[in-house]
């Protein structure tokens, strides 16, 4: 009985999504450009259940690029209809188009001079007539066994705000790094935002050694920055290369009293380097291609100034 119940309830919200789809018309593009010309902020505003389907519109919208709040209607007639400028468009969500507490908005947002765009599926209704642009979502019926409860017509409203966002957010040319800017805590946020400077090891966690050093000072020096690797530098500065831990064991058998043999017999030459303005996920690449753990990082005279290390990478979440 309930798996049946739920795939009739899947089965008339699904119906919705495809009325809504063929509802679509010269409308649409119209509210998108409303949308997209917006110099103040998209007010998103509906009652109940459609209010919480504003509230992930206006989330959605403010996540791709334009800015929005959510107005709660009932707050709105007690002094919040203040937050509303003739800058600033209105989106007002109404299955029946008649919902009291939105109905007495209109008025006044007339006066304020805010175009308003509806979501309704009451083409006929008060909010219809009162709206710019009417965004149709009419339903044949709610998922609801007693066809009281919004469903459908919540489903439909969710559908067609995605829509009317990510539509708005194409014809802005939002992109990439633009949502990376506004979700600098996400997965994207840190493979486009966060540079080598950001992570890199630097001062006493970044140890830097002369080739004329031996491996035992190389390695001392590792240990006091609990680093895995110390870069080696010639008498000016320059990197010319690193000593890691798979050095330390290729050489462990083969080379005689090895603490006392000079860094640079036993270093690897040339390593591969990055600058400080690279993107980290580009760190990540190279470590991963070439099968190191460390990456010195160098400036435009190729002295290191900072250290890449594997394990920070995974602190950062890249990994």
């Amino acid at each position: 009985m309930a798996l049946a119940r739920a795939r009739e309830v899947l089965r008339i919200e699904a119906e919705a999504i495809r009325q809504v789809l063929r509802q679509l018309g010269p409308e649409f593009p119209r509210a998108v450009e409303i949308v997209a010309r917006c110099t103040g902020r998209v007010v998103v505003t509906g009652m109940g259940k459609a209010g919480l389907i504003g509230e992930k519109l206006s989330a959605t919208l403010s996540s791709t690029g334009t800015p929005s709040l959510s107005l709660h209607p009932a707050e709105a007639i007690h002094g919040d209809l203040g937050r509303v400028t003739k800058r600033d468009v209105v989106i007002a969500l109404s299955n029946s188009g008649e919902t009291e507490e939105i109905t007495r908005l209109l008025p006044t947002i007339a006066k304020i001079g805010a175009p308003v765009i509806a979501i309704t599926g009451q083409l006929r209704s008060t909010l219809a007539r009162h709206s710019q642009v009417v965004l149709k979502a009419v339903i044949k019926e709610e998922a609801c066994p007693l066809g009281l409860a919004p469903s459908a017509s919540t489903t439909a409203m969710l559908a067609l705000g995605d829509a009317l966002a990510l539509a708005a957010a194409e014809r802005k040319g939002f992109r990439e790094q633009d949502f990376a800017l506004l979700h600098p805590g996400g997965n994207l946020g840190k493979r486009l935002l966060l540079t080598v400077g950001d992570i890199m090891r630097t001062g006493s966690a970044h140890p830097v050694v002369k080739e004329t050093a031996l491996v035992k000072q190389a390695l001392l020096a590792i240990t006091r920055s609990r680093a895995g690797s110390a870069t080696i530098v010639d008498g000016r500065r320059r990197l010319v290369g690193i000593f890691t831990d798979g050095d330390l064991r290729r050489h462990l058998d083969k080379t005689p009293d090895l603490a006392r043999q000079r860094v640079s017999a036993v270093m690897t030459r040339r390593p591969k380097t990055i600058t400080r303005d690279r993107l980290a996920v580009e760190a990540l690449r190279i470590l991963q291609q070439y099968r190191i753990d460390e990456l010195p990082v160098v400036d435009g005279r190729g002295r290191p100034i900072g250290l890449v290390d594997v394990q920070d990478l995974l602190k950062a979440g890249l990994v």
